[in-house]
């Protein structure tokens, strides 16, 4: 490698050993570190225009990073040089103040102009490196092609951090140069000063996006929501009926319950980047769509009408407080419809107002909520005698310890807990609106798990403080004091007697009657009434963001038909409004009902499926163990999140089994019709990651099980080239390997340019969705070779894994094999008798009209349009459009096809109802069909025949020989299925003409030992006959142009024309296999005789001795066994019984 030339040139002579110094020059160099010890310098690359690329050095730990413009040819192609640096010093660079010529550098000092990421605007700087001496030190991989790790090559194409950048390729790095190398420059850019990193963000975020931190955004959300109404006017009946020792177990259980989801919401939060759509985000993107999809939907629904069911609870407390006040409007039904209308109007209001007032109003309410609660605590120790009347007496031992057992009075420990874990639900509060987080991964953690804490510790103080000051039962009334010496209650130390309303239940006070009670101790009641409207109305407005949200993000995801106009978003922070205006119908139609007492249940339990779906990601998660999954939260176990969903379930049934048979249904509804619907969408689910686990797993316990003749099945390599090409090949073999064994379609890529394998990758993908599309289950694997044997030799021996590999050999049968170069038909044979070799079955299928059709122009085909409606470019692929061989792959060929001139496809009934690909002619509006000839015309119409469903007719079987049953087995899978059901099988077997019943009445015997079902069996007793004269005449004709004929030339040279054309027929070999040649003459007027009319005739395939006949014989052999017939399926397998009739 030469050096730059502006750089001075070394003497050969003058480098110094290995372990030398660079020798500094004390005269041009300022005072610095001692030079480098090592002896070979990174010389710079130069700029295609000569500019150079600098960053700025902000402290003396900072590298130089100047790039020299360099003259020549250098300048042209950006060529990396490693230069031997001078020992000497000669031309070295000078001092700070000495500006040296341009692109003159050495390993002491580097200087340039210009900045290209310097934030001065291009203004003139030169900098040169005070902390080492040597130029190659400067930031790693700042001249190279080779990308050091950046986020940026991690990001997603619609990454809304930051823009995405593409490493290079391994093709890039790898393959030999055909053009100019760094064309687009390096990947690397030098490391950013902490000023220039700041003002990168600041450009990549979008001006006046509003982000939370976790405090505003989870923390406040979640307590908000956590906190409802029943904190003030619920749980102090809840402690009434259970007592403080089972209330704080039902608030422990409900916790329990919500700790386990938060601790699963935490752990999926932190496995990567958090999008907006809370539950939906996180269960698609760990469960895949189907959950996905249908938990999404209900979540949304849930959430809306959430929004009135806590109007509805705030406009009950103002009509209650109306009423107290004698100034109802109508009455308290209307009333509540009024006043719930009004509200959520004012909400809906504050909602569309933008993320920042919204989050401003609930900071308000929760400062309200705070100061109700700590009003509360702060009137329990306040002792009034005014309030002992009506069951307050401060905190008290023995009131204490008579609360502390039940004392249910027409409800059970579940009813009571099923009316108490609503208050718990709302800890998705914050993950609901994860887009609007400024960091997700750290703020749903430790606000959802903050918060849970709080409102648990809380909640639990609420119940011991009110069943420690507070008695079940009081009347209210100051002159029940004790009047009798047998007075038993807690009350009677403090002079009260309330015994006489307990006995008549007549008590309108106390734990278990008076629902305000917390109003009564507070120190200042109306501030308990704005805790109430507090919890109520930020409850509402939380409900109200959530639910377009998390609707919004469902609507992006295209999962569901007809409600894509939802995923718009406006303003700067993408505000879902139509979102909005939706929630806000939804909630008015139940406001308008204004009974919530049946729909809460159901709500409460979409809640809880949510739940139980988070803590079931996790498990299925970390059971699938896919590498992918490795969650910064730490604090989460895949036992424990099991037990969570199982929960979570449980709850469900105790709340309300309706309502949560209900909630079941209505989940696997939509998962069904999500899964039937298969979305196009690929988020790597753990459903995809324990499928292959799996299917892994399967594999190597099937691989450790011996082969059983009871469980033997089809597996078919179908050399179809690709797959669409040779569509009656293609749909045969799949009718009879559908559901019951594997099918892989071979193609062997062929040619005299050099293999592109990235091509060979992209195709294989390619096409594998094409058969996946067109619902053929079936594997495409091409191979690159330099020949059709070798290819088929690599697909024989490595296609297939463990016990799922080929056992045989499916060709189509080559028709022009007289048209072309004859050594294509040494090939065709010799792929035979590999497959022989290889212990493989072989399978031939004839049409007389052909196979390929991938000749065929002016078709538009589905491949095409499916691939770009996906957005996959279409690759020009050469394909053979010369017909010479219908067995096998694409070669060279003048013509380059592009996919889309392939034959169309369209879909068809199946066997199953099902769709199939279907050659058609299309007209297509921009170009109009080319016409086909009358051949091609024929071609299409036979390449379709095995697509649609066979009437009632035969399928003729012709098993003439025991090849271990596999030619009578394909034919009872294909009448099996639902396109062949109509069609009998036939039997015909050689025999002797004396002996026709016997073998007819033994071959009964058989097949009713196989179980396998035969219209008619019949014995040919003149198979041996002669065949006619003009027959015989005819093959002769066909191989006289391939025989060696050895009798009129030298030995010699005999032999020389075998060596070069082995497929050639010796005049012996002719003669010695006359008799077999013959049989399959008289075979095929047979055929035409009897099977004439069959939907499909299925034969024993003649075989021939590998060395001993030649490939013209035997092809000429398969010829006239084949022509002129219904399509024909040779058979033979590999000899070992794949039939039985033991059970």
């Amino acid at each position: 490698m030469s050096e730059p030339s502006s750089a001075p040139s070394a003497p050969a002579d003058s480098a110094a050993p290995e372990n030398d110094f660079l020798a500094p020059d004390a005269g041009q160099r300022p005072s610095g570190p001692t030079p480098s010890q090592s002896r070979f310098q990174v010389d710079l690359v130069s700029e295609a225009a000569g500019a150079s690329e600098e960053k700025s050095a902000s402290s003396e730990n900072s590298a130089a990073d100047g790039d020299s413009g360099a003259g020549g040819e250098e300048a042209k192609g950006r060529f990396r040089v490693v230069n031997f640096a001078d020992p000497n010093g000669s031309g070295s660079g000078a001092s700070p103040e000495a500006v040296p010529p341009e692109g003159l550098q050495n390993g002491d000092t580097v200087m340039s102009e210009t900045s290209l990421h310097s934030s001065t605007g291009g203004q003139h700087h030169y900098h040169y490196d005070t902390h080492t001496n040597t130029y190659y030190l400067r930031t790693f991989g700042h001249n190279t092609i080779d990308a050091v790790p950046k986020i940026d090559f991690y990001r997603q194409t619609a990454a809304p951090l930051g823009e995405k950048l593409v490493r290079p390729t391994l093709s890039e790095l790898h393959d030999g140069l055909e053009k100019e190398p760094f064309e687009d420059g390096f990947p690397n850019g030098d490391e950013l000063t902490p000023a220039e990193e700041a003002a990168a963000k600041e450009a990549a975020e979008p001006k006046g996006v509003v982000k939370f931190g976790w405090i505003k955004g989870v923390l406040v959300r979640c307590m908000l929501n956590i906190w409802g109404v029943m904190l003030f006017i619920r749980m102090t009946w809840i402690v009434g009926q259970a007592g403080i020792a089972l209330a704080c177990v039902i608030v422990g259980m409900a916790t329990v319950v919500t700790t386990i989801t938060g601790l699963s919401t935490s752990a999926i939060a932190t496995n990567g980047f958090v999008r907006g759509g809370g539950a939906y985000y996180l269960i698609s993107r760990s469960l895949g769509p189907e959950f996905g999809g249908s938990i999404g939907l209900i979540f949304a629904f849930a959430n809306a009408v959430a929004v009135a069911m806590y109007v509805v609870g705030f406009a009950e407390t103002v009509v209650e407080l109306l009423k107290g006040a004698d100034a109802l409007m109508t009455d308290d039904i209307n009333d509540i419809r009024i006043i719930g209308t009004i509200t959520v109007i004012v909400l809906l209001g504050i909602s569309v107002a933008g993320m920042e007032w919204e989050a401003k109003a609930q900071i308000f309410l929760l400062v309200v909520l705070v100061t109700a609660i700590v009003n509360y605590f702060i009137g329990s120790f306040i002792s009034v005698e005014s309030k002992k009347p009506s069951g307050f007496f401060g905190y008290d031992g023995e009131i204490m310890w008579e609360n502390m057992g039940p004392d249910f009075r027409d409800e059970t420990f579940f009813s009571v807990f099923a009316i108490f874990f609503p208050a718990a639900t709302g800890i998705l509060a914050g993950a609901n609106i994860s887009g609007d987080l400024a960091d997700p991964q750290m703020a749903i953690p430790r606000g959802t798990l903050l918060a849970i804490l709080i409102t648990g510790i809380v909640y639990l103080g609420v119940a011991v403080s009110t069943g420690s000051c507070i008695v079940r039962d009081a009347s209210g009334n100051p002159n029940d004091t004790i009047s009798t010496a047998n007075c038993t209650g807690a009350s009677c130390k403090f002079g009260f007697d309330f015994s006489s309303c307990k006995s008549q239940k007549t008590c309108r006070y106390g734990l278990h009657s008076d629902f305000q009670v917390m109003s009564l101790v507070s120190g200042f009641s109306p501030i308990i009434s704005a805790g109430i409207f507090s919890a109520t109305l930020s409850s509402a407005l939380a409900s109200l963001v959530s639910a377009p949200k998390v609707f919004q993000a469902l609507c992006k995801d295209n999962i569901y038909p007809y409600i894509g106009i939802f995923a718009k978003g406006y303003g700067k922070n993408n505000e879902p409004l139509r979102g909005y205006i939706l929630t806000f119908g939804i909630a008015l139609a139940f406001i308008l009902i204004a009974e919530l007492n049946t729909i809460a249940p159901i709500i409460s339990n979409f809640f809880l499926a949510s739940y139980a779906l988070i803590n079931f990601s996790v498990f299925h998660a970390s059971l699938a163990n896919s590498p992918g999954w490795r969650p910064s939260f730490k604090y989460y176990n895949m036992w424990v999140s099991l037990a969570g969903a199982v929960l979570c379930c449980v709850v469900m049934f105790v709340i309300n089994w309706a309502a949560a048979l209900l909630t079941n249904v209505i989940v696997m509804a939509l998962y069904i019709y999500v899964s039937h619907k298969k979305p196009d969408v690929n988020w790597g689910s753990s459903t995809q990651a324990l499928t292959y686990q799996q299917a892994l797993t399967h594999t190597l316990h099937l691989s450790a099980v011996e082969d059983h003749v009871k469980n033997f099945r089809p597996q078919c390599l179908v050399m179809t080239g690709y797959p669409n090409s040779r569509p009656a090949l293609l749909d045969l073999v799949h009718t009879f390997t559908k559901n019951v064994g594997l099918m892989i379609c071979g193609h062997v890529r062929m040619g005299y340019r050099k293999p592109n394998f990235k091509d060979l990758a992209a195709d294989q993908s390619r096409y594998q969705r094409w058969l996946m599309r067109n619902e053929t289950k079936a594997f495409y694997t091409p191979v690159f070779a330099e020949d059709l044997r070798q290819g088929s030799q690599y697909l024989l021996q490595a296609a297939g894994l463990g016990r799922l590999r080929p056992n045989t050999l499916v060709l189509g049968f080559k028709n022009d094999w007289r048209d072309g170069d004859m050594m294509n038909v040494e090939t065709y044979i010799n792929m035979i008798h590999d497959a022989f070799d290889f212990q493989y079955g072989a399978v031939i299928l004839r049409l007389q009209e052909g196979l390929d059709v991938s000749h065929i122009q002016g078709q538009d085909e589905l491949l095409s349009s499916q691939e770009k409606s996906s957005g996959v470019k279409d690759v020009i692929v050469s394909i053979d459009t010369s017909k010479d061989s219908d067995c096998d792959s694409s070669k060279p060929s003048s013509k380059t096809t592009s996919l889309q001139n392939s034959p169309a496809v369209q879909k068809d009934d199946d066997e199953d109802g099902k769709a199939t690909t279907q050659p058609l002619l299309k007209k297509d509006k921009k170009s109009p069909t080319v016409p086909l000839n009358v051949s091609d015309q024929r071609l299409l119409e036979a390449s379709q025949q095995f697509q649609q469903k066979q009437g009632k007719g035969t399928v003729d079987v012709w098993w003439l020989f025991d090849d271990g049953g596999l030619t009578l087995l394909i034919p009872y899978l294909l009448t099996n299925k639902k396109r062949w059901k109509d069609c009998k099988i036939r039997v015909f077997i050689g025999g002797k003409i004396n002996r026709i019943d016997h073998d007819r009445r033994a071959m009964a015997t058989l097949l009713s030992k196989f179980r396998i079902d035969f219209s008619d069996i019949t014995v040919l007793g003149d198979i041996n006959t002669k065949p006619k004269k003009e027959h015989v005449a005819t093959f002769e004709e066909m191989v006289e142009p391939y025989r060696l004929k050895e009798d009129n030339m030298e030995l010699e040279a005999a032999e020389r024309l075998k060596n070069s054309e082995p497929w050639r027929i010796t005049d012996n070999e002719l003669e010695l296999y006359r008799a077999k040649t013959n049989r399959q003459i008289r075979l095929n007027e047979l055929l035409k005789e009897h099977s004439s009319t069959a939907n499909l005739i299925v034969m024993s395939l003649p075989l021939a001795r590998k060395g001993a006949v030649s490939s013209a014989l035997y092809m000429a052999w398969l010829e006239v066994l084949s022509k002129d017939l219904p399509p024909i399926l040779l058979v033979r397998g590999n000899h070992q019984s794949v039939l039985t009739f033991y059970s």
